[in-house]
């Protein structure tokens, strides 16, 4: 262990060169990390200050009651994309190292010192975020202070969630970041080759469809015979977000297949082969805006319900929260999912870095890559556009009937929702542009 741990600290201070976006890698991925931690204590700070409101009132089944199913009904939303930010922020951690560790291995290094070194190494940057987005948490709570639910603000004090919440956010940033390293370890502890070896994915089977329609078939039914409570519907919109996690990389795999068929430039063509050669990461970089999406589709159903509609004062506050809550979500979401990609973006440019030097020595253009890079986020985020629309109105139809559809003012909340969204997304996409540079220097 010593040995391992010696020779961990020399890799650390190894200057890096031009060539090695080490450097870059890990400024990266603390950010993620810090982010993650950061989003994750405002969110779960917001849920108890709501409950702690609710503790004063004497009916738990009352709007205090229903403030606080709301608020945990965000919460379970919002932790899809933060796990998902902080799994990319532990890849990125361990990026562009399983070459060097294949190296050590064959150079005489065990597959306990190699994985002990990877885990160093994500552990290390997983707890420099984790710090650094505990006290970016505090600055964080400045933003939403501004905000009324039930008539009145929020005090800072109340934000701030309980101190035990803290270590166990910074703890459990770390074993995200842990688990991540240790499932990259497959392709260096079982052999020294094993980085070198390029395999075909083996092909998604529709099969996935079948649990998201279960999810929807069960949601109208339940609503339809009255046997759905707000317990129940909560956790069958979670469950079936989550079946959009299942379906989303067949569909990606699907209309990769039919782009390379039908490219007819370059870029696109670079673009519809990586997300054949790897759905599922293609589809975890837009998956935020898929929930985003999900997230703006319900926010645009509750403005159906029209505060000056209310037939009490009290009514019309809860109509007012809960589209400020659901706008307040959707925010979230959108900012996650564009740091996410951002991330991810980065992390593959890494990975394919050997890609994109053999392109550029074959006369390739910069503005090509650009140009594929751009395309392999963007048609991937019109594919989780249009999925995450189509699951969010698998469950309001039956819940709301068409009568959205036809809302003028509703659909075009929703579409600028979307667009906002997809333009963050974008603009994560674009921040990574200087990877590229680095990988090619």
């Amino acid at each position: 262990m010593k040995a391992a741990l010696d020779l961990w600290l020399l890799l650390r201070g190894r200057s890096a060169g031009r060539s090695d976006p080490q450097r870059l890698t890990s400024v990266l991925a603390v950010l993620a990390f810090a982010v993650t931690t950061a989003v994750l204590l405002l969110v779960v700070g917001g849920f108890a200050a709501f409950a702690e409101r609710a503790g004063g009132d004497p009916d738990p089944y009352g709007d205090a009651g229903f403030y606080v199913t709301l608020a945990g009904t965000a919460t379970i939303l919002l932790m899809v994309p933060l796990v998902t930010l902080g799994g990319a922020a532990a890849r990125l951690a361990v990026a562009r190292r399983d070459e060097r560790l294949a190296a050590l291995r064959l150079a005489g290094a065990t597959t306990g010192q190699v994985s002990l070194m990877t885990m160093l190494d994500a552990a290390a940057q997983a707890l420099a975020g984790a710090l650094i987005g505990v006290a970016g948490s505090f600055l964080l709570i400045l933003t939403v202070l501004p905000l009324q639910f039930q008539g009145r603000s929020f005090g800072y004090a109340e934000l701030i969630a309980p101190w035990w919440v803290y270590p166990t956010a910074v703890l459990a940033v770390t074993l995200v970041a842990l688990l991540s390293a240790g499932a990259s370890l497959r392709k260096v502890a079982i052999t020294p080759l094993g980085v070198a070896a390029r395999t075909t994915p083996n092909p998604l089977h529709w099969s996935r469809l079948v649990p998201i329609l279960l999810f929807a078939a069960v949601f109208v039914v339940l609503w339809n015979t009255g046997l759905a409570s707000i317990v129940v519907i909560v956790m069958v919109v979670a469950g079936g977000f989550a079946m959009l996690n299942l379906l989303g990389p067949w569909v990606m795999s699907v209309v990769g297949r039919i782009v390379v068929r039908r490219a007819k430039d370059v870029a696109t063509l670079i673009a519809a082969r990586r997300l054949v050669d790897s759905p599922k990461t293609a589809w975890r970089s837009v998956g935020g805006i898929a929930l985003a999406t999900f997230i703006a589709g319900l926010a645009a159903a509750v403005a159906m319900y029209d505060p000056a509609s209310a037939s009490d004062s009290a009514e019309a506050t809860l109509y007012r929260d809960m589209a400020t809550g659901g706008f307040l979500t959707l925010a979230i979401a959108g900012v996650v999912a564009a740091v996410s990609t951002g991330v991810m973006q980065a992390g593959r440019v890494i990975d394919q870095g050997g890609e994109y030097r053999a392109l550029h020595l074959a006369g390739t253009d910069l503005r090509v890559m650009d140009s594929a890079r751009l395309r392999e986020t963007s048609i991937p985020l019109a594919v989780a556009v249009g999925v995450a629309t189509a699951g969010a109105l698998l469950f309001m139809v039956p819940a709301l009937g068409y009568a959205f559809l036809t809302a003028t003012s509703v659909l075009l909340q929703f579409v600028l929702s979307v667009a906002a969204a997809c333009a963050l997304v974008l603009l994560g996409t674009l921040a990574s542009r200087r990877v590229v540079r680095t990988v090619l220097a």
